[in-house]
């Protein structure tokens, strides 16, 4: 993110002493059914230059989602009613790509290309009950991982979503009974492990290496979000030369309107 490519753009209170971009990343669990519990105010009270959403379970056009001054794109599942993700942006990218590599069908990857970073949001695939799909899970990590590398070759790349792994025990509330289950399971965490190795840096443990009970998911049983029993599995993750250019990244908890809340990063 060299020179200053973005200034005159609004970031809000945030740009002060050299232009500050934030992006939120949330998985919503349906953006109609969001919609109808606050979406709009809640992404408007954290003022981001970029907002991805994962999980919206919508085609083009299913929805009205009223936000004035950014560019909305959608990349939907072929199959209704199921995964998806939307980026929207008050920053006209470059490019824009839907989906990656054989990962066509399932609307989860979205790739804006701007002039000094790249720029993707994905929903990973969940490995399902008894890990019944985690050979289509270690296919996709091996995937996103070498098309990561190779867009960061061009330039750095700032990666956000769901990306439905607790990578360390700090990272969920109960990990030694959830240890194998389907977001907990040791191929999962060491493909993220893998990741990171490969270039990338975790932002939220980057800036809060042992902060403990920061989740961003809660099941929807047991009153697990009103005992906060969660886990963190949504993620801003970037090239390792933009390190020190992270100024904050946050969970943001506090925001209803889904089984996730939404979490944000902060870049000079």
């Amino acid at each position: 993110m060299s020179g200053e490519p973005y200034r005159g753009i609004p970031c809000g209170n945030r740009n002060v002493r050299g232009i500050i971009m934030r992006f939120v990343s949330w998985n919503v669990n349906g953006l109609r059914a969001c919609l109808r519990k606050g979406f709009i105010e809640s992404v408007q009270s954290l003022d981001a230059d970029v907002i991805a959403v994962q999980e919206t379970k919508m085609q083009p056009g299913q929805a009205d989602v009223d936000l004035p001054g950014y560019r909305q794109y959608f990349c939907s599942a072929e199959r209704k009613g199921y995964s998806g993700t939307a980026v929207f942006s008050k920053i006209e990218p470059e490019n824009v790509k839907m989906n990656f590599g054989l990962h066509q069908d399932e609307g989860r990857a979205i790739l804006l290309q701007f002039p000094d970073f790249y720029f993707m949001t994905v929903y990973t695939p969940n490995a399902q009950p008894e890990l019944k799909r985690i050979d289509y899970r270690m296919e996709w990590e091996d995937d996103l991982r070498q098309y990561l590398l190779e867009l960061d070759q061009e330039k750095p790349v700032i990666l956000c979503g769901d990306l439905n792994v607790a990578h360390e025990e700090i990272d969920l509330k109960n990990p030694k009974t959830n240890r194998g289950n389907p977001g907990f399971s040791d191929q999962e965490r060491e493909k993220m492990t893998k990741l990171l190795a490969s270039g990338f840096t975790d932002t939220f443990r980057y800036l809060h290496p042992e902060e403990t009970g920061a989740y961003s998911w809660w099941s929807y049983r047991f009153n697990a979000r009103k005992n906060n029993a969660g886990w963190r599995i949504d993620y801003f993750l970037v090239s390792d030369r933009l390190r020190g250019r992270i100024r904050s990244a946050d969970i943001h908890s506090e925001i209803l309107g889904s089984d996730h809340c939404p979490v944000s990063l902060d870049l000079k």
